[in-house]
């Protein structure tokens, strides 16, 4: 008979709990670099939520079947009924992949009636494979990398131990799944931030996601990520339905993705969040081989990565309806490709790098003329600086919008009109390298494009759009055209109105002239000290 593990203790609050699974990342930081122990420990944290889920699931069976009044063998012989846990969305987990007896055995098994020793790390991996096997929603996306010369067991099994005293379950009204997504994109940051300029390849900072997800208000129909990363829009995009009392089953989520593990990492954030999502059978490279080639989507969000030069460029590609892209960039290759997959009355929004909206190199100029001249453009936003701490690239967002008419997606037909907003004064530092939107900031953004478009709630519906100087204009195709095409919102906003404090320009000038005067006189007493003590110094 295996030992008993101790008593878990359980965090009594997300923090804690954040701040004990942090400390489980730690125990292998010297072992293996960030990218490494990324994969480790977010592979066990999912391993540890559907462990947990399932024996919080089983003991709710125990006790609807005890109160029938039925006795341990009846129980016995249903409480393994696979249908029970699936139909109410928790995962199967097979006796050797759960973490009570991995716990047990964190030390490993010894060899036993003639079969080899199993180190931990093993049957982990022989657990991540019953896992994918039992579901198929997790078939080819779990990590089996913990039986590697590079991951030291005995720190693995220390692992097993802290993380026992995390439990993902039994947090009152919080669903399991909430307090784990909540977690998994808490380890997704930290770990962006680790690996920096390579943690942007997976994750998008949560304000600039949110900026895409409250313009366009995807709550229907088929919402698509040509280069999903660990899957941050599709989760913000569940958020966004549940703030609004709507089911994630509203959507259908389709992505692809170039890296197998940042793919991986994807399936296991969409399978947490209960997002039934198509991220292919594979991960791809989009541009060589589109794995969603007939897609139409409602809604398009996406954060490529900035100014690719090595890139799968095909200057025959139909996708390339609005010019070749150069070969030494694939800006304009991303933006195409997304409008390309718009459905008729669908819209999107890209992350781009700042040179995007004025650059005339390789062609771009003409591309992003013709992208005018279709009136595809509906929303330029530039965004401040050091949001991505991965990158100090100056970023901003571009959307568009296949019908502009006041039809279904907006009661003001802005036919021929672009919007731009120069949103590179909000945000707050939240520490040195990195700045964040706040809720204000996003809701100002947002709430500027639906007044806009006339698509603001009934509660702020009385708020017709106005140009805001230095903060909003819209413009017509004919200003576009008299810039050169020229996308920059600076250009366009002007410079913020100047509050008149009621004083006459005379006297403002008397009362500059008298306080600069005074400034002198006291520049000039201030020499005379400096000059005295220098002159006892040397004397």
């Amino acid at each position: 008979m295996p030992p008993k593990t101790k008593a878990a203790a359980l965090p009594s609050t997300m923090k804690e709990l954040k701040d004990t699974l942090w400390k489980a990342a730690d125990k292998l930081r010297g072992s293996m670099d960030a990218s490494q122990y990324k994969d480790v420990i977010l592979g066990l944290v999912f391993l540890k939520y559907v462990s947990d889920a399932f024996d919080e699931r089983r003991e709710q069976i125990r006790t609807e079947l005890d109160a029938d009044g039925l006795n341990e063998d009846q129980i016995g012989q249903l409480i393994d009924d696979v249908d029970e846990y699936t139909g109410r969305g928790v995962f199967w987990v097979a006796a050797r992949a759960r973490w009570t007896y991995l716990a047990e055995n964190a030390k490993g098994l010894p060899a036993v009636a003639g079969e080899a020793p199993k180190s931990i790390g093993l049957l982990i991996d022989e657990a991540m494979d019953l896992i994918s096997a039992d579901n198929t929603a997790l078939a080819g996306s779990l990590p089996r990398i913990y039986n590697r010369d590079n991951v030291d067991q005995r720190r693995l099994g220390e692992l097993l131990d802290l993380l026992n005293s995390a439990r993902f379950t039994g947090h009152g009204a919080t669903k399991a799944r909430d307090i784990l997504g909540e977690v998994y994109e808490y380890f997704l940051e930290k770990f962006a931030h680790a690996e920096g300029k390579r943690g942007g390849e997976f994750y998008t900072p949560a304000g600039v996601v949110r900026v895409l997800v409250e313009v366009l208000e995807p709550s229907h129909g088929r919402v698509y990520d040509p280069c999903c990363g660990s899957g941050g829009m599709f989760v913000q995009t569940e958020k966004f339905l549940e703030s609004h009392n709507k089911e994630g089953s509203n959507i259908s989520v389709y992505g692809q993705e170039l890296n197998e593990r940042t793919w991986r990492m994807a399936k296991m954030n969409l399978a947490i969040h209960g997002l039934n999502g198509n991220l292919a059978s594979r991960w791809g490279d989009t541009f060589a081989r589109d794995q969603h080639p007939d897609l139409q989507a409602d809604f398009i969000m996406a954060n490529p990565p900035f100014n690719i030069k090595d890139w799968a460029r095909n200057e025959g590609d139909p996708r390339w309806k609005y010019g070749v892209p150069p070969a030494g960039n694939a800006n304009y290759a991303w933006m195409q490709h997304i409008i390309s997959k718009l459905a008729p009355g669908g819209s999107a929004g890209v992350v781009m790098a700042n040179g995007s909206m004025s650059s005339n190199s390789g062609g771009e100029g003409e591309i992003r003329a013709q992208l005018v001249e279709a009136d595809l453009v509906s929303c330029m936003i530039a965004l401040p600086t050091q949001l991505f701490r991965s990158t100090g690239i100056p970023v901003c967002t571009w959307f568009f919008a296949k019908d502009k008419t006041s039809g279904e997606h907006g009661s003001i037909d802005r036919t021929g009109q672009v919007l731009f907003i120069d949103a590179r004064n909000l945000g707050h530092m939240v520490d040195r390298a990195e700045r964040a939107l706040s809720d204000e900031d996003i809701a100002k953004i947002a709430g500027t494009y639906h007044a806009w478009r006339g698509t603001a709630s009934a509660a702020d519906a009385a708020l017709a759009y106005m140009d805001e100087p230095g903060f909003s204009y819209s413009a017509s195709l004919a200003a576009i055209r008299a810039v050169e095409y020229a996308l920059t919102p600076g250009r366009y906003v002007g410079a913020a109105e100047v509050q008149d404090d009621g004083e006459l320009i005379e006297e403002r000038i008397t009362r500059l002239s008298s306080e600069l005067f005074a400034q002198f006189d006291e520049s000039e007493r201030l020499a005379a000290v400096v000059r005295e003590q220098l002159r006892r110094v040397h004397v």
